[in-house]
C-alpha cells in the first residue's frame, strides 16, 4: 500500500540502470532535494546551521569517502582525520597562494591533493590487510597531524599555528569569514554532498564499484578472474581521499573558519567517522548520510534534553553521549552489522506486502 512497484515498467536498458529505477524513489529524492535546496534555507538560523546542518553534510561527505574505502572496498582505515587535515592545509595553502581563483576551485584542488596523498599511504594495501593495515593508517594519521605541527610553511609561518580561512565570496556572496549568512554557507556545502552522493552512488553500481567489492569479498578470487588489485586498492584509496579532502576543506574554511591542526584532526576525528559508517551501515551510500545524521543529532538532542531541560552538568552529559554510542556500536555489530541502512531496507520490505504477513 505505502511502497509498491506495480505497473513500474521499463522500456529500455537505460531506463532499467538508471541511478533510481523504482518511480517512487525517485520522486522521494526529488521532494528531499526540492526541501532543502528551496525551503531550508529560509527557515534555518545560525544556531541550526552550526550545530546541526553543517556537521551533518560536512561529514555526510567524509563518511562517504571512508565508505567506499571500507564499506566497498574492504581496506580497514583509521587516518580519516589526517586526511581532513590534508585537505584543510591544502585549501588554506591555496587559498593564500591564489586570492582570487573561486573557492570552489579550491576545494576541489584539495580533494584532488588528498587522493594523491591517500594514494602514497594507500600502498601498503597491496601488502598488507586486516588489522595491519588499520596499524599503517593509524601511522598516516600520526604522521600528518605531526607534519602539520612541526613544519611552519604549511601555516604561513604563524606565531600561534593556526591557520585561519580568508574571506572568499561565490557570486558576491561571502561564504567564509565573519560576514557569511548562514543560508550561504548552507547552501554551498549541500551542493558539495549532493554532487558527492551522486557521483559516488553512480562509480559504486559501476565497473570500478564491481571491482572493489569483488577485491572486498575476496581478494585472490577477484583477481583470478581479472581484477588487477593495484588498480582497485588504489583508486579506491584516491577517490575515498579526495571525498575526505572536500570535507575537510569544508570543515575548515566554511564551518570553523579557523583550526590547530591537533585540536580539529585528532585520532577522534578518525574514530567518529568510522563509527559512523558503522552505525549508518557499511557499503551503503544512504548509510553514510544517517550515520552522520545520528552521531549528529546525538548530542544535540543530548544537551538540549539534560543540560538546558533538565539541567544536567555538560560533562555528565557527554559521557552518557559516549556510553549510548559505545552500547550502540556493540549493539549493530551483534544484531545488524549492516547499520541503519539495513533497517531502512527491511522497513522498505515490509511496506511493499503491507497490510499481508511478511
Amino acid at each position: 500500500m505505502f511502497y509498491r512497484e506495480a505497473g513500474d515498467f521499463k522500456t529500455s536498458y537505460a531506463e532499467d540502470n538508471q541511478t533510481f529505477p523504482i518511480k517512487f524513489d525517485r520522486y522521494r529524492y526529488y521532494v528531499v532535494l526540492v526541501l532543502a535546496f528551496a525551503v531550508v534555507p529560509f527557515i534555518i538560523n545560525d544556531y541550526w546551521v552550526n550545530a546541526v546542518f553543517l556537521p551533518f553534510l560536512i561529514y555526510s561527505i567524509a563518511a562517504i569517502g571512508l565508505n567506499i574505502l571500507v564499506g566497498y572496498c574492504g581496506q580497514v582505515s583509521l587516518g580519516s582525520g589526517g586526511f581532513m587535515a590534508v585537505g584543510a592545509y591544502a585549501c588554506y595553502k591555496l587559498m593564500t597562494s591564489f586570492p582570487d581563483v573561486n573557492i570552489a576551485i579550491h576545494v576541489m584542488l584539495a580533494g584532488a591533493i588528498t587522493a594523491a596523498v591517500g594514494v602514497l599511504f594507500g600502498l601498503p594495501s597491496l601488502r598488507i590487510k586486516g588489522f595491519y593495515l588499520a596499524v599503517a593508517t593509524l601511522a598516516a594519521q600520526f604522521f600528518l597531524v605531526w607534519l602539520f605541527n612541526r613544519v611552519p610553511w604549511f601555516y604561513n609561518y604563524s606565531a600561534s599555528g593556526q591557520i585561519s580561512a580568508p574571506e572568499r565570496t561565490v557570486f558576491g556572496i561571502p561564504v567564509t569569514g565573519a560576514e557569511t549568512a548562514p543560508w550561504a554557507a548552507y547552501l554551498f556545502c549541500l551542493v558539495f554532498a549532493v554532487a558527492s552522493a551522486l557521483i559516488a552512488r553512480n562509480l559504486t553500481r559501476g565497473m570500478i564499484g564491481r571491482k572493489w567489492m569483488a577485491i572486498r569479498d575476496m581478494d585472490i578470487a577477484a583477481e583470478i578472474i581479472g581484477v588487477n588489485p593495484l588498480k582497485a586498492k588504489l583508486s579506491a584509496f584516491a577517490v575515498s581521499s579526495f571525498f575526505i579532502g572536500i570535507a575537510g576543506a569544508l570543515f575548515f574554511a566554511i564551518y570553523l573558519g579557523a583550526i590547530e591542526v591537533g585540536e580539529a584532526f585528532g585520532i577522534n576525528k578518525s574514530f567518529l567517522l568510522l563509527f559512523m559508517v558503522i552505525i549508518g551501515g557499511l557499503g551503503s551510500i544512504f548509510g553514510s548520510f544517517a550515520g552522520a545524521a545520528f552521531l549528529v543529532l546525538l548530542p544535540v538532542l543530548l544537551k538540549n534534553l539534560l543540560v538546558v531541560g533538565l539541567e544536567w552538568p555538560t560533562d555528565l552529559a557527554t559521557h552518557l553521549e559516549f556510553i549510548i554510542v559505545g552500547g550502540l556500536i556493540i549493539l549493530f555489530l551483534v544484531a545488524e552489522p549492516h547499520g541503519l541502512a539495513q533497517l531502512w531496507r527491511v522497513a522498505k520490505e515490509k511496506l511493499r506486502l503491507w497490510p499481508f504477513p511478511h
